[in-house]
């Protein structure tokens, strides 16, 4: 019973030490612009997937009814200039996610099952039609320098016509969104055995009745970042963290208003597997009064800074620590 009694006291003791921790991110390191003006550019950019060495950077830039994936290369610590990638273009492709040690992507795309066939429509729960809006998951693998074919993964995991965001775990199984039965959208996972994606299961996070987008997965699936509208269905999306609780996951705790501006959403991790990289509409501030030179500078950050989706990064640092910190207090109860 005192194991018991210890378990739920820590569970208590990260709740709120996590949830404490926002003030403190916050101070330490707010969210930054990333690469402005290059990946960061006058349309909106999200899902930025990095190699596991951060030197190259694919993303999605969206202006619908037109969106590619594509890619940016750090040389000499600076970004260039953004191409489509050699596998997308021909169709609308996003949500790029790398796997953890860069050996494939997966990605959605509208792009037909087909060879032949026609952009894939997204079918409605009311049975109605929305042409070439379709989304499916394909995995592109990385060759050499390069990347080979797109082949689309099997029926398990693409049985609705909305199939988008994936998250890669170390093992190769995929986290994503698609429409539970009442056509919200929920969290899925597909386990990778043996060379081929098991039917999915519902990732059970919080209140069943909120949606759920956008899963950002750590490798080794100790931590989850997504958005969702637990506050209520007309209310906007906020992002929260989840950590590993045996076979389930914690209670999702609020990653706090500082980061939670203009509806962020697109998680994923840098890298590092620490930095949170997401999108948002939030704007850098403007401050007056202010010199000629600043409001040259303010005026030529418009290209960019125009109220579309931006990315964004912010460390997980805190909240991880936190994290750690209540599961040593837990430990240590008697």
């Amino acid at each position: 019973m005192k194991r018991v009694v210890g378990v739920l006291c820590a569970a208590c003791c990260i709740t709120s030490l996590v949830a404490n921790v926002s003030a403190q991110a916050a101070a330490d390191d707010a969210p930054q612009v990333f690469a402005p003006g290059v990946v960061s550019g006058p349309a909106n950019e999200d899902s930025a997937a990095f190699t596991p060495d951060g030197n190259t950077v694919l993303f999605d830039r969206i202006h619908w009814p037109n969106a590619a994936i594509m890619v940016s290369h750090r040389v000499n610590g600076v970004w260039s200039t953004p191409t489509v990638a050699s596998f997308s273009g021909q169709w609308l492709d996003h949500d790029p996610a790398m796997s953890p040690d860069g050996s494939f992507l997966i990605f959605s795309s509208n792009r037909p099952d087909a060879e032949g066939g026609k952009p894939l429509d997204a079918v409605m729960a009311d049975g109605k039609i929305q042409p070439g809006s379709g989304g499916h998951l394909w995995r592109v693998e990385r060759k050499g320098h390069g990347w080979g074919t797109p082949v689309r993964l099997p029926d398990a995991v693409n049985s609705s016509s909305r199939t988008y965001a994936p998250s890669v775990v170390a093992d190769g199984s995929v986290y994503f969104q698609r429409p539970a039965e009442d056509d919200d959208f929920r969290l899925f996972r597909s386990q990778y055995r043996n060379g081929t994606y098991l039917p999915p299961v519902p990732v059970m996070l919080g209140a069943a009745s909120a949606h759920k987008l956008d899963p950002a997965v750590a490798p080794d699936e100790s931590f989850i970042v997504f958005d969702a509208n637990y506050t209520g269905k007309d209310d906007p999306d906020r992002l929260y963290i989840a950590f590993r609780e045996g076979d389930g996951w914690s209670t999702p705790i609020d990653l706090g208003k500082d980061i939670n501006v203009k509806s962020p959403w697109g998680s994923h991790l840098g890298p590092d597997h620490r930095t949170l990289y997401f999108s948002s509409t939030r704007s850098i501030p403007v401050h007056c009064p202010r010199t000629p030179q600043q409001a040259q500078q303010d005026i030529a950050r418009m290209q960019w800074d125009n109220g579309n989706d931006n990315i964004w990064s912010v460390s997980l640092a805190p909240w991880l620590a936190a994290h750690r910190a209540a599961e040593g207090r837990g430990r240590a109860s008697p």
